[in-house]
């Protein structure tokens, strides 16, 4: 089981976001994913959905799926969104996501990538849930970047920028080398069709100078030169799902643990909320206050 970065009891919204000076970063994301995203479909999952902050960009799409692997983001999603019958809240482990094949038009993924521990095997889990020419948007945090390339020249860094392999700089904290990135997207059958390079004027004395509205203006400007060379510390790519056509699913949700389709939902035990019970590998997934949690398996009498 690959290490896993839990932010279940975080203050994720407002320790990291709010008040915390980064309208320029969440503007400059804002601009690449409008850019990028298809605007309408049937169904778009975001993995690592967190407080729901980018859900408003999804409104062409009939159901979206917000999934984290902390329950208690998706509890603040809700509190933050209000009562949208648009959106599904699922507690999930990316590595083992409990959703059937085909499922998704467009996926999007922004700010996890870079606590993965296994991308190969968290793109084969995107691959496998997109319809076939279905669309994946990543975020990605790169190494090979202009900062990073003038701190290895001056002697202030000791890792090489130029090594493709990804670098844990802290624990579950992962740089990835472009060229790397590509290889992997290759090997999932997602090439990758489009690519925007995002934060080039991430800098303290540029935020504190620049109103905030300039530089995104700017960056904006910029973020098309990805498709030729990507020296930013955020890469968003736009892949596309390479593989066979298939029948329209008949269901949603899949066991995580066996991977059965035969769920059924019943109530629980306890008469608080529903669960999903797997008959083959006889665990429960709980349904609770508009939360479905396929994080801990509840094991059945």
């Amino acid at each position: 089981m690959p290490r896993i970065c839990d932010y279940e009891g975080s203050r994720y919204r407002t320790d990291f976001w709010e008040g915390h000076q980064r309208a320029y970063e969440d503007g400059v994301e804002r601009v690449a994913m409008q850019k990028l995203l298809p605007p309408h479909g049937q169904r778009l999952l975001d993995i690592g959905a967190g407080f729901g902050r980018l859900a408003d960009l999804y409104n062409g799409y009939h159901q979206v799926f917000l999934v984290d692997y902390a329950r208690t983001q998706l509890e603040e999603a809700q509190r933050y969104l209000g009562a949208q019958n648009q959106f599904i809240y699922v507690v999930a482990d990316m590595y083992h996501l409990p959703f059937v094949d085909n499922l998704f038009d467009t996926l999007s993924m922004v700010r996890v990538m870079h606590h993965l521990t296994d991308v190969p095997a968290a793109l084969k889990e995107i691959q496998r849930i997109l319809t076939p020419h279905g669309h994946a948007l990543v975020e990605y945090a790169s190494k090979f970047h202009l900062k990073s390339l003038a701190r290895w020249l001056l002697g202030r860094q000791a890792w090489n920028p130029f090594d493709h392999d990804p670098l844990e700089f802290v624990e579950l904290n992962f740089d990835f080398h472009p060229v790397w990135m590509r290889q992997q997207f290759e090997a999932a059958h997602l090439p990758i069709a489009d690519i925007r390079t995002m934060s080039h004027y991430r800098l303290a004395l540029l935020k504190r100078l620049i109103p905030t509205d300039w530089l995104i203006t700017l960056d904006s400007w910029a973020q098309p030169s990805g498709k030729w060379w990507q020296l930013t510390p955020s890469v968003l790519l736009k892949a596309q799902a390479i593989k066979p056509p298939a029948p329209l699913p008949t269901g949603i949700f899949r066991c995580p643990t066996c991977y059965s389709h035969d769920l059924y939902l019943t109530a629980m035990a306890d008469g608080c909320g529903q669960m999903f019970v797997c008959p083959h590998c006889q665990h429960g997934w709980s349904f609770k206050d508009g939360i479905y949690d396929f994080k801990t398996p509840l094991t059945l009498a």
